[in-house]
């Protein structure tokens, strides 16, 4: 009887070293994949098998995982979490013993088929909290000296129960740093795309990181037009030019009009969805993300849409993500569209001046030339642009036509001089100059405006037309239509 007591006495004694030796090996390590190495070498170790592997529960894809394995196979390994012996035990909260792998209907050959590893038997108990919640599997596999017993169950479910509280405490802090790391890349690829100026370039910048984000197959990016109240894009993965539709049809413009977020897991059970779309493109929408692109004082600017997610539909975390990217990167959105608007404008201008029969010179505060449109290169009697722009004002009227560098020096309103003469490469020319100063939002000086209309050609022909007749009489002639064509019989 005393001999019974003295074994249950070491046996008990026995059980809390191995426990002790549990959490004191587990308390060391620095990481998850540390806890789960040294869980898996005491647990082999001590039930004597010859491998072990520790699955975690992937709860977004709903897979097993395993993260650490003994022997020289390290790939990860995935399998869903109601597959397999282990996932018999995961799903059912129980642990399990198999003594011939081959013979168990759970049993998931694909396993040793990728691994090369030959399973025999099978212990699997699952990894639970300490509140209870199963957060993987733990399993061993082949016993080495004879069959997995109940004893064997038993040891490794107080061994995984002691080493809960560490690897528990590894995962949140695992996810932290995870959460923590997509962050930063977050900020980092908002900064990146944010300072794209050029709108095109923008937009296809932002569906081809949204596809990417939400793992998904194809992104689109819809800018509201309020001069046509359109949704419009101009650039979209798999279309060909751009497409503009009214601001409050189909999803997007009832996500537009509403500013509701819509996630749709079978598009064509959707009402609202236009198949029409599919039919023209070739592509086939199986799930969708809309979203409003909110700006900073809350107006909604346009709309982003995701279809397909790879592996099944859009979540929560998805919605999150696709309404925290829209909104950080909404001002890259206004300040390109509003750089292309001044590009349109700025393109307008310059067709306008290149039009011009006048030349235009636009000067700056330092008194360098700026701008000149071709009528003022021919003017200068310049051969290109480059001979002109970016150089001194006084360089280029010198010697007879520095009187004009003076009167700009002089000038504060517009000043408009008639008749006024210019010599260029040793040909004079009349002309009639008006001078301009520019200022700025806040009556700033940027510098001047100078514009020069050549009438030589109009003094010399009613320098002509007075010899024949009263000179009044020239002056009604040429005011009341183009000399050249009157000469010419009109």
């Amino acid at each position: 009887m005393k001999t019974k007591t003295n074994s249950k006495t070491d046996t008990k004694q026995q059980l809390s070293d191995l426990l002790l030796q549990v959490n004191n090996d587990l308390a060391i390590t620095n990481s998850l994949d540390e806890a789960l190495e040294a869980l898996v070498g005491i647990t082999t170790s001590i039930i004597k098998c010859e491998r072990g592997t520790i699955f975690l529960n992937d709860a977004k894809s709903e897979e097993l995982y395993s993260r650490v394995a003994q022997g020289n196979f390290m790939r990860e390994i995935r399998f869903m979490n109601s597959k397999g012996v282990a996932g018999w035990s995961y799903t059912n909260k129980k642990g399990a013993i198999v003594h011939d792998a081959y013979k168990d209907d759970r049993f998931n050959k694909n396993v040793d088929i990728r691994t090369g590893f030959r399973t025999k038997s099978i212990l699997c108990m699952p990894l639970s909290t300490v509140s209870g919640k199963v957060i993987g599997v733990s399993q061993l596999l082949n016993k080495l000296d004879g069959q997995f017993s109940e004893t064997d169950l038993e040891l490794i479910e107080a061994m995984t129960k002691q080493a809960a509280i560490a690897i528990q405490s590894h995962v949140a802090l695992e996810h932290m740093e995870e959460a923590r790391k997509k962050e930063l890349e977050f900020m980092d690829l908002v900064s990146e795309i944010s300072s794209e100026l050029e709108l095109t370039s923008l937009l296809a910048k932002i569906i081809a990181t949204i596809t990417t984000m939400l793992e998904a197959e194809r992104s689109s990016l819809f800018i509201n037009d309020e001069k046509t109240n359109e949704l419009f894009t101009m650039v979209g993965e798999g279309l060909s030019q751009e497409i503009r539709f009214p601001n409050h049809m189909g999803i997007a413009g009832h996500v537009f009009t509403s500013g509701e977020t819509v996630n749709i897991p079978h598009a064509y059970a959707d009402l609202r969805f236009n198949p029409g779309v599919d039919k023209t493109t070739g592509f086939f929408t199986r799930s969708m993300l809309c979203a409003p692109v909110t700006n900073k004082d809350g107006k909604i600017i346009g709309v982003s849409q995701v279809l397909n997610k790879q592996g099944g539909g859009f979540t929560d975390e998805d919605v999150s993500r696709l309404t925290a990217f829209t909104s950080q990167i909404s001002i890259g959105i206004e300040n390109a569209s509003l750089f292309d608007n001044i590009q349109s404008l700025m393109n307008y201008n310059e067709s306008m001046l290149n039009s011009m029969s006048n030349g235009v010179i636009t000067i700056d505060g330092e008194g360098v030339i700026e701008k000149c449109n071709p009528a003022g290169i021919k003017i200068l009697k310049m051969e290109s642009e480059e001979k002109v722009v970016k150089q001194e004002f006084k360089k280029i009227f010198k010697g007879k036509n520095k009187w004009i560098v003076e009167k700009l020096s002089k000038v504060e309103d517009i000043d408009f001089l008639p008749d006024a003469e210019l010599e260029f490469d040793g040909e004079k020319i009349s002309c009639n100059l008006t001078i301009m100063p520019l200022t700025g939002g806040e009556n700033e000086s940027l510098g001047m405006l100078l514009m020069i209309e050549d009438i030589s050609s109009e003094k010399r022909m009613k320098s002509t037309m007075s010899r024949y007749m009263d000179a009044d009489l020239a002056d009604q002639l040429l005011e009341a239509g183009d000399g050249d064509d009157m000469m010419g019989g009109k």
